[in-house]
């Protein structure tokens, strides 16, 4: 939130802040759930943009009454560093508060929930020079008054360009502390499937729409290791995944999109508490808790791509994995075997790769998104998944959905 001057009028929230715990439900007291999804293509998630400004306005928030000008945090970089205000497309996208066939603010949707729409700026398109660094940056710095692009500032939106893909017709999946899968379509897919299995529709770059799935992706074990250190026990990702490879497979799962595994906390003490109240197995080593984690993450991602399926009416047979979980070979190794897909992994600094490619295309200097992606191909290295032991994932993921139905 800027002031009238251009200021910032307090700090930020971050978006696990409890503010808005049942905020979702109330607005759609006032904005029927449907109608919302119709008009933005968005998947409802209570750390969206929409929902965070909502209960600002329930609890009649000063920062939201003296505010002049809503920026998302990489727009606030691109004005710092511009002085200029304006909003990047994809980032306005994941916020549920853009009309997604239209691709401009949904402001009778806003109004309808007393969100003030003056506060909202031009929406600029990956890709735009939007100007140069103001003088004053540049003299403190010592640099010429450079250029500054605005690229796919969703860190997803810059990953998907530098998927290496050649085929049309692949699956992505943008792995680390979330993992988002989908696919690239030319159109939002607003339907009632869509709708039933709560996918979204975000803009990307080249006009394209990233139908996906939010996932909560390696948060979870991020945060075991995080309870572990603080218990004194110094323990690496690499030391996790070398106890999970050796630990019994199926011995139980969680649901990764419960509420429970959402916010900070002792993880795997809410893993075992998820298991114990589940009925199963209760996990006991790091390696069986880690274990568990990737095996329900692999079946979550098993359990998307069928509905991805599903809603296109068409199989894709590749499955892209970019990002940084992608060094966790173990979980793409279960992603293949789960998903009966063929996996390529790589790039791992997929949004910084496809940040860049941006610019580039930007400034002339790479023709297309094709070209871009032929440069990745041949400039980062990339591994390959083939499944396995396929009769033994089909039982287990059977036992998976009896405990997440």
């Amino acid at each position: 939130m800027l002031d009238a001057e251009g200021q910032l009028i307090g700090n930020a929230y971050h978006y696990r802040d409890s503010r808005t715990d049942g905020i979702v439900e109330q607005a759609f007291k006032l904005v029927d759930k449907d109608e919302m999804f119709r008009i933005t293509g968005i998947q409802f998630m209570q750390i969206n943009t929409i929902f965070q400004l909502y209960s600002m306005v329930l609890k009649n928030s000063p920062s939201l009454k003296y505010a002049k000008t809503l920026l998302f945090t990489p727009d606030l970089f691109n004005y710092l560093l511009t002085g200029i205000k304006s909003t990047e497309y994809t980032i306005a996208s994941t916020s549920q508060m853009l009309d997604a066939n239209k691709k401009i603010w949904a402001k009778d949707m806003l109004k309808n929930l007393n969100i003030p729409t003056d506060i909202l700026t031009d929406i600029v398109k990956p890709g735009t020079n939007i100007g140069t660094i103001q003088k004053s940056v540049a003299d403190e710095l010592d640099i010429d008054q450079t250029p500054v692009i605005s690229v796919a500032s969703h860190d997803t939106g810059s990953a998907v360009v530098s998927v290496p893909a050649q085929e049309d017709d692949y699956i992505y999946l943008s792995s680390g502390t979330w993992s988002l899968m989908g696919i690239e379509s030319s159109q939002p897919i607003i339907n009632d499937n869509a709708l039933k299995y709560n996918f979204t529709n975000e803009g990307g770059f080249n006009d394209k729409i990233r139908f996906l799935k939010n996932i909560t992706g390696l948060w979870i074990i991020q945060e075991c290791r995080r309870a572990w250190i603080k218990a004194g026990e110094n323990i690496g990702f690499g030391e996790m995944g070398e106890l999970a490879a050796k630990a019994t497979p199926f011995k139980c799962f969680i649901d990764t999109e419960h509420p429970t595994f959402a916010t900070p906390g002792d993880m795997p003490q809410k893993i075992q508490d998820f298991c114990s109240k589940t009925g199963q197995y209760i996990p006991q080593s790091k390696g069986e808790i880690v274990r568990c984690v990737l095996e329900s993450l692999a079946f979550r991602y098993k359990w998307v791509v069928n509905k991805l399926e599903e809603i296109n009416h068409k199989q894709f047979p590749v499955l892209h994995i970019i990002g940084g979980g992608v060094q966790d070979k173990l979980l793409c190794q279960f992603t293949a075997n789960a998903t009966k897909k063929h996996v390529i992994t790589g790039p791992i600094e997929a949004t910084a790769i496809g940040n860049i490619l941006v610019q580039l295309m930007t400034l002339g200097e790479v023709s297309n998104l094709s070209q871009a992606r032929e440069i990745v191909r041949s400039s980062f290295p990339t591994k390959e998944y083939s499944p396995v032991d396929q009769d033994s994932w089909d039982e287990a993921y059977n036992e998976y959905l009896n405990i997440v139905k």
